[in-house]
Parts: C-alpha cells; sequence; structure tokens
C-alpha cells in the first residue's frame, strides 16, 4: 500500500485540465470547420486534436493508475498539460485570426460596393446631363425648324416642293420623337415623377420590336421611403434584363416580382425562352453590368437557370 502523495495528486489535477483544455482546442477548431468552407487540411487538424485529447485522457488513466510515479512519469505529465495549454491558446488566436480575415473580408465588400456605387451615380449623373442636353438644347432647335417648315406656303409652291416639305416635316416629328426616347433612356423622368412602376411600363411599352412576350408583374411592392439611387439602379437592371430576353430569349413571356422579405428587397425576373447555360461564355457585358449594379447596392445576384429550360435571376438587396 503506497503512502498519498499530494504532489502526485497536483500532477493529476493538471492532466485532468489539459484533457479540458485539449478537447476545448478541439471544439474550437472543430467551430471554424464552417468558415473554412470545409477544408480537408483543416477537417484534418480538427481530427488530430480529438486524438490528441483521447491521447491526454489515456496519460490521465495511466498516470492515476500508477503506483509509484517514476522522474520521466512527472516529465510526460508536465509536458503534456503544457502542449495542452498551448494548444489551446493557439487554437484561440487562430479563431482571432479568421474573425479578422472576416471583418477584412467585409470591409473589402463594402469598399468594393461604395466604388462600384460611386461609378453607377457618376454614370447616372452623366446620363441625366446629357439627357437635359438634348432635351434642352436640340429639342428647342427641332421645333423651331418644325416652325419654319410650317410657315411655308404650300399653295404656292409646285406638287414636288410639296411632297418634299411634307416628307421633312415627317421626319422633323421623327427626330423630336427620337430625342425624347433617347432622353428618357438615359434619364427617366417617368421613374422620378411617377415612381419605379410606371417607368419601367413605359419603358417596355416603348420597345418597338413586332413580336415582343408578354410582361407581368406579379408581385410588386416597393417599401415607402426606398433611396432614390436605388430605384435607379433597380430600373437599370431590369431594363437590362428585359433587353437581354428580347436579343436572346426567344420567349413568349416575362414574369417580374419586386417584394420586401426579411429585411431585403427581392426581385425575381423570369422567362419562358430558351433558356440560359451559367458556365457558358458570354460575349456581351449584359450579365456583368447587371451583376456590378447589384453589388453597388451590396446584393446578390443568382441565375437559377440552364439550356433549353427558361431564364431565371433571383436578386436580393439589402435594405
Amino acid at each position: 500500500m503506497h503512502h498519498f502523495n499530494p504532489y502526485t495528486m497536483i500532477i493529476q489535477t493538471a492532466l485532468l485540465l489539459s484533457v479540458i483544455l485539449q478537447f476545448g482546442a478541439f471544439f474550437k477548431t472543430l467551430g471554424l470547420i464552417r468558415k473554412t468552407r470545409f477544408n480537408v487540411s483543416w477537417i484534418s487538424i480538427s481530427i488530430a486534436f480529438f486524438l490528441m485529447a483521447i491521447r491526454r485522457g489515456n496519460e490521465l488513466m495511466i498516470f492515476a493508475a500508477t503506483p509509484e510515479p517514476t522522474r520521466v512519469d512527472y516529465f510526460n505529465s508536465w509536458t503534456a498539460v503544457l502542449i495542452s495549454l498551448l494548444m489551446f491558446v493557439a487554437s484561440f488566436y487562430i479563431r482571432r485570426i479568421f474573425n479578422l480575415q472576416e471583418e477584412i473580408d467585409k470591409l473589402r465588400k463594402q469598399s468594393e460596393a461604395k466604388v462600384l456605387s460611386a461609378i453607377i451615380d457618376t454614370e447616372e449623373k452623366e446620363r441625366a446631363l446629357f439627357a437635359r442636353e438634348l432635351h434642352d438644347g436640340l429639342g428647342p432647335i427641332l421645333s423651331s425648324i418644325k416652325m419654319a417648315f410650317s410657315a411655308i406656303d404650300k399653295e404656292n409652291i409646285g406638287q414636288k416642293n410639296k411632297l418634299i416639305v411634307n416628307r421633312t416635316e415627317t421626319s422633323i416629328d421623327h427626330a423630336v420623337t427620337a430625342v425624347r426616347e433617347i432622353s428618357n433612356n438615359l434619364s427617366p423622368h417617368l421613374l422620378e415623377a411617377f415612381g419605379l412602376k410606371k417607368a419601367l411600363l413605359s419603358f417596355y411599352n416603348s420597345i418597338a420590336v413586332s413580336q415582343k412576350p408578354a410582361l407581368e408583374l406579379e408581385k410588386y411592392s416597393i417599401p415607402t421611403g426606398l433611396a432614390k439611387n436605388m430605384e435607379v439602379i433597380i430600373y437599370r437592371i431590369i431594363c437590362e434584363l428585359i433587353n437581354n430576353t428580347l436579343k436572346h430569349a426567344k420567349a413568349s413571356k416575362i414574369t417580374v416580382a419586386i417584394f420586401p422579405h426579411l429585411r431585403k428587397l427581392e426581385i425575381h425576373y423570369s422567362d419562358d425562352g430558351c433558356g440560359y447555360d451559367p458556365d457558358a461564355k458570354t460575349t456581351g457585358n449584359g450579365l456583368a453590368n447587371i451583376r456590378s449594379r447589384v453589388k453597388s447596392l451590396d446584393g446578390k445576384a443568382n441565375i437559377l437557370s440552364k439550356k433549353n429550360d427558361g431564364f431565371y435571376m433571383k436578386i436580393n438587396i439589402p435594405l
């Protein structure tokens, strides 16, 4: 029967603490697997931490069952305690590094969104300026020419000249209409005056295509107080999607839904055309422009579509 050794009891307590620390390190690394996107190397490290925790528990049981521990047993035990402590501290700081990396990624995304927003805002201002110059500069000139031709006495000129005057007046009317349409496309006045829904319907109705698909606003609910720049960007996004459908889809129907959901504005756009393969290389900039505009609002755009099965895009924008 061996006598009670308080030093042995201290080491047993320290070993028990090392087992707890080892399992704590394991659970910390286990919690980081999702952040590493289930990286195989990190899963391997987590398994290694678990096996070392099991080993520490085994060392504790062996030490407790040893009648007279030797100096080597004491040394190994204190080494195990130190290793466990270091691994726990390391796992704590590794977690902090991951959290810091997440914060950096978040700041980078916010910075990118601000830069894109500034670029798009500048683009919209330039569009508005150019639209105003067209409307206020070229518009009055065309109107003056129209008035001048209207003042011509058509009864005192030959039939040939009369035909020329009539054709010129018609061409001027077409030019005035074209200037008005270009001005509105550059800076949609209806959007500012009557809102997004009216502007979208006006844009769609002005499209001069012989066989264009039917447009259905399946669900429309815009929160009050929506930022004006957000309305303009959403208008541009949907117009670009409609243009893509007209150019590539050969669709008979377009469906659009805009509504708030869980502090986000959701935009669902779909057509029943020839579909779209997300993996296929495209030469146009349509989808790239859409993604840039969505990103400028710190949103996400997902294409849930495949070839020969229509097109569907889901957009989420934080409110």
